[in-house]
């Protein structure tokens, strides 16, 4: 069968479409799905450019993609959720191997794809939308607070930004998004009523201009937790999508104090660990078919250009970019 896949280490020059071998029959609650369409997401970056060899090691040449959107060709014998013919969407594993005609999925990971979207389009719902309703419903707990919650997302307009705006309007939060200047109209689609320039608002000038927020998501990673911090209010969650970093492995200890400016007040920072529940995955895709939800697909690509696909999301980096198959 065809893939993308890197034989070693770089720029997207190294990506290339070849033969590779064909997939045994599924085992277990395993699924064969014939491949429509697999987006690109930062993990595929990099792991291309040579982070997080503990997964690539020993495996090259190594097939990206983790989205993944197509038809169940066969079922495993335990297989109780599916049937051949049926559309699904998933999020695999560690390994990857969505940039192929074919892949191996075990059920827990799927969910049929939405009824109202081409699997090309429904290929970009799994990694990006499950850690945004993650971050914002299982570590924020941002349904459990009123209505007007302050949410603030860094990186609105990348893949989990875009989503996380739409999820926190539905929650009738009030949103503040940051940007860059180019991609403040777009991020203001989404639905936050507020865009501010990344490139010019520091963070800690909000902070020292009053700004507190319930729920503050960093979506792109990275932000300083001491920045973060300075932002919550009483009872607020930063939440960051990247794993705990030394800076936010002390900030996690800070948690356990009270906010300051806040007396009795408890604030929070959590890392996302994006799990491939199927339920969520399902809760997402009926919020699409609701039409509560846009699956923001800003660039296509066929297969055979996964390297331009690579290079357009370093350079734009807005919305989510898929492989069609």
């Amino acid at each position: 069968m065809r893939a993308l896949v890197f034989s070693r280490y770089g720029g997207p020059e190294v990506l290339a479409v070849e033969e590779v071998a064909d997939l045994r029959p599924p085992r277990g609650t395993e699924l064969l799905v014939a491949v429509a369409a697999s987006s690109v997401n930062g993990t595929d970056l990099g792991l291309r450019r040579g982070g997080g060899r503990v997964v690539t090691a020993g495996r090259l040449p190594f097939v990206p993609g983790f989205d993944v959107a197509g038809e169940v060709l066969a079922c495993g014998p335990a297989v109780s959720a599916f049937s051949p013919g049926d559309r699904v969407v998933a999020l695999l594993g560690h390994g990857g191997g969505g940039q192929a005609e074919r892949v191996l999925v075990e059920q827990h990971r799927a969910a049929l794809a939405p009824r109202s979207q081409p699997l090309e389009v429904a290929a970009a719902l799994p990694l990006a939308g499950l850690t945004a309703l993650q971050a914002l419903r299982r570590h924020a707990g941002l349904a459990t607070r009123p209505p007007g919650a302050r949410v603030l997302v860094l990186g609105a307009s990348g893949g989990i930004g875009a989503y996380a705006v739409q999820l926190a309007r539905r929650h009738g939060a009030e949103v503040t998004a940051l940007a860059s200047a180019a991609k403040r109209e777009y991020v203001a689609g989404l639905g936050a009523q507020r865009t501010l320039d990344r490139r010019t608002t520091a963070l800690g000038d909000l902070a020292r201009a009053g700004e507190r927020f319930d729920v503050v998501l960093d979506a792109h990673g990275g932000t300083p937790w001491a920045d973060q911090r300075a932002l919550l209010a009483a009872g607020g969650t930063a939440v960051t999508t990247r794993g705990i970093s030394p800076d936010a492995l002390v900030g996690s200890l800070a948690r356990r104090l009270p906010t300051p400016g806040a007396p009795g007040g408890r604030d929070r920072l959590v890392a996302v660990r994006t799990a491939a529940r199927s339920y969520d995955l399902a809760a997402l895709a009926a919020m699409v078919d609701a039409d509560e939800l846009r699956v923001p697909v800003e660039a296509t690509y066929p297969l055979e250009q996964g390297a331009a696909a690579h290079r357009h999301v370093e350079v734009d980096g807005r919305g989510k970019t898929v492989l069609v198959v």
